[in-house]
């Protein structure tokens, strides 16, 4: 009997349920400036199954809070081509992508009044606040490639920045949205082949993509699986673009092989770059397409004149989802928040971590035995001005009564009780990233 795989069970498992629930309860005080959603994106296959986790059909879990109530919770399918065109084919008979087919399923923003449900492999889809879809977003036909799931918005300009990746030449192109969502910039840039480019950095004068040994393999892809295996030919370096440079400026920094998925944030000064992230010291090498190792907040530093690159590993913990105070996006922070990833698999006691790089150390909150948390979304107060002013949202699994609760936790006092716990109507299962997303 072949084995149910790890994201097909437990609280990795789909719901089969679009579920509407209003005026829901509240243990604790959910504050009244607290006007939106809180709205996370992640994989679950519409007929039960699914060949990997990353591609499962997108759904979207929504709680939305006002006046100090929960006012409701939603889920609800991203109704992309993938999902309600059973003819859609993502590359047609002469090796062509079509980007409106797709998955929609890692990550949810909201940008120049849009809701956009993303995923790496093609054009975004855009949703309503109470998450319909609305259809296939491609910045009106100026976007041609895929979109990343993981754009970053300049919290100076509210430019989001963002890039795309392929199989197939362009293999990476950058581009740029200015504050009012027109595609204003795209900018092809010249690497050594079809790489999983999953995330990249910014900073207030740089863009900084990684060009890791995850490459594209026609025959996993005929296969019908993941199409991204480890190479070990291929090499691992950082590119570092002026972000008002062409691909002719970019300047090449070798580094050691590994992989990544999540920056927690990138600054620059003094001559140097500063990327902190979560690496991987190896991805799906051979057949295996789990993941054998745990990964380690890192820390790279560039230094522009030397062009040399130190890395330094800032944690023993395994962490992943990485997240910092918008406000500093791009900037130095102090401030950063993780999911501890290698805790106990018998009690599955879901751990937050909060990173202060002005002193070196970390805080944690441990929501209990059976009690598995999701990714730390941190939501600043309104007249906040310590980076860690405001709160910490996330979706946690209790295993013991088979649901799932909105927790809202207070960052300047991480390790104590939560400020507010909402309990949902079903489960949420796990899934990717999210967004607070506030009203207009």
């Amino acid at each position: 009997m072949t084995a149910t795989p790890f994201f097909l069970s437990g609280n990795f498992a789909p719901v089969t349920e679009e579920v509407t629930a209003t005026d829901l309860p509240v243990t604790g005080a959910l504050p009244r400036e607290l006007a939106g959603r809180f709205v996370r994106n992640g994989p679950n296959p519409h007929t039960g199954t699914s060949p990997h986790w990353f591609l499962g059909d997108g759904m979207l879990h929504g709680v939305e809070l006002r006046d100090g109530h929960a006012a409701g919770y939603r889920n609800r399918y991203v109704q992309t081509r993938q999902l309600t065109d059973e003819h859609a084919a993502y590359v047609d008979d002469q090796g062509h992508a079509d980007f409106t087919v797709g998955a929609a399923n890692t990550h949810v923003i909201g940008h120049a009044g849009r809701i956009l449900a993303l995923v790496e492999s093609s054009y975004p889809y855009e949703v309503t606040p109470e998450l319909a879809t609305v259809g296939c977003f491609d910045f009106d036909g100026r976007l041609r490639t895929p979109m990343t799931a993981h754009p970053k918005l300049d919290p100076a300009s509210g430019e989001l920045h963002f890039f795309g990746y392929s199989f197939a030449p362009p293999y990476l192109t950058y581009h740029v949205a200015d504050a009012d969502g027109t595609l204003v910039r795209s900018e092809e840039i010249s690497v050594r082949g079809p790489t999983m480019m999953h995330d990249f950095n910014l900073t207030e004068r740089f863009v900084v993509f990684m060009d890791l040994p995850v490459v594209f393999d026609l025959d996993l892809a005929i296969q019908g699986t993941m199409p991204y295996r480890w190479d070990d030919d291929y090499g691992a370096r950082l590119g570092v673009l002026p972000r008002d440079g062409t691909d002719a400026d970019v300047q090449w920094f070798e580094i050691d092989p590994c992989y990544v998925f999540h920056p927690m944030n990138a600054y620059d000064a003094d001559g140097a770059i500063t990327l902190d992230v979560v690496r991987y010291p190896q991805l799906w090498a051979g057949s295996n397409r789990d993941f054998d190792a745990a990964a380690h907040l890192t820390r790279w530093t560039i230094d522009l004149a030397v062009g040399a690159v130190k890395e330094e590993q800032l944690d023993d913990r395994g962490t992943e989802f990485p997240r910092v105070d918008p406000r500093v996006v791009g900037r130095r922070h102090r401030f950063g928040y993780a999911v501890q990833t290698d805790v106990d698999a018998q009690t599955r006691s879901g751990v937050l971590i909060k990173y202060d790089q002005a002193e070196g150390s970390a805080r944690t909150h441990h929501f209990g035995a059976g009690r598995e948390a999701g990714e730390p979304v941190f939501v600043p107060s309104a007249d906040g001005r310590a980076e860690d002013d405001g709160w910490v949202m996330t979706y946690v699994f209790d295993a013991a009564r088979d649901t799932s609760d909105f927790v809202l936790l207070d960052a300047r006092d991480f390790e104590g009780p939560p400020v507010a716990t909402v309990p949902l109507p079903q489960r949420v299962p796990a899934g990717f990233h999210g967004s607070w997303i506030a009203d207009a």
